[in-house]
């Protein structure tokens, strides 16, 4: 193990979330090539798939995606804790417990929102993981579930998590309806409530807390920091991955050059080359590139390129660069040469 006193600070004040089938490896290496500083997280991998499924599967990153967090879904203890030892060896930054997820398919294996019911069991799936890496263990859960909708609940369960010494929590500002909506609907029907997120941060001044849900832009990251310590965003990241390209800037401070989108392309396309040349197919690399020139002449024409021509197993670097003429033309786009 590394010694805790060695490990570089995690300055969580922007992260992208962990995404199920969006945020792999792919995609976090594409956003790493707009932003260095933003925290990123995997995809939620379950206790059991670890220990027993292809671990290179679900553990490989590239050292370019640091500083990257791995997010675990379990409620065993024992099996938390190997997870953990086992990320700390693959070279991750942060352990984070997935106790946010609402679907149906984990709640049957004790894993997600549900467990924001059982705080006790929590604890000890934190302290265990605690005890068995020197990396940050984190948490992510929700405001509440069901009828856990009090402030007060919600305050009692981070106060017997943060007893383990656990000192970041990252809170989708929405509470999970278990039962009557599914995962699609609890990211839009509960009402946000973000003043129970700074209620917690002024209650708890000592933890760090990052807060998740309906954020849009930087603008509105920027209002939010000054109650909380950092914010998380998702879907907005992956509809529109060129918000990435000021966060460096805006929110850290650093990165004062101004990035292109066809510099960023040209890094892309290089890493596809790599990737194809390992096997991998084109789709799994362009789809999380879609977004990239939402608003700009020719957006359309460059999704639908890569929609329709990047699925085949022959499809190479050809279709990315056809895709990419449809944003270049100078005909088309008289603002080419900024993007």
């Amino acid at each position: 193990m590394t010694d805790s006193a060695t490990l570089p600070a995690i300055n969580r004040r922007f992260c992208a979330a962990p995404m199920m089938s969006w945020s792999d490896t792919h995609c976090r290496n594409f956003w790493r090539m707009l932003s260095k500083e933003t925290v990123l997280y995997t995809e939620m991998v379950t206790s059991g798939a670890l220990l027993q499924g292809d671990r290179q599967r679900f553990l490989r990153f590239k050292t370019a995606e640091h500083p990257v967090a791995l997010q675990l879904g379990g409620s065993n203890p024992a099996d938390l804790a190997e997870c953990a030892r086992i990320a700390e060896d693959f070279g991750y930054d942060e352990i984070n417990l997935n106790c946010g997820c609402p679907s149906d398919k984990v709640q049957s294996g004790k894993i997600g929102a549900c467990l924001m019911a059982e705080p006790a069991l929590v604890a000890d799936c934190m302290d265990a993981m605690r005890q068995a890496t020197r990396l940050p263990v984190t948490i992510k859960h929700r405001i509440g579930i069901d009828e856990m909708n009090d402030y007060d609940d919600m305050a009692a369960f981070v106060k017997t998590i943060s007893d383990t010494g656990c000192k970041t929590f990252i809170v989708h500002a929405r509470k999970a309806w278990l039962k009557g909506l599914n995962p699609k609907e609890n990211r839009d029907i509960p009402p946000l409530q973000y003043e129970r997120v700074f209620q917690l941060k002024a209650e708890f001044p000592e933890l760090e807390i990052i807060i998740n849900g309906g954020i849009t832009s930087l603008e509105q990251s920027k209002v939010l920091l000054e109650k909380v310590d950092g914010v998380m965003l998702g879907r907005e990241i992956y509809s529109n991955p060129w918000l990435l390209s000021e966060v460096d800037r805006e929110i850290y401070g650093t990165g004062a050059q101004k990035l292109t989108r066809q510099t960023v392309m040209e890094q892309f396309i290089a890493y596809c080359e790599e990737q194809l040349a390992e096997g991998t197919r084109l789709h799994h690399l362009t789809r999380h590139i879609t977004g990239l020139y939402q608003g700009l002449p020719g957006a359309r024409q460059f999704r639908r390129t890569l929609s329709e021509q990047a699925h085949p197993r022959t499809a190479g670097i050809d279709v990315l660069k056809r895709a990419l003429e449809h944003v270049y033309a100078v005909d088309n786009n008289p603002t080419a040469s900024l993007l």
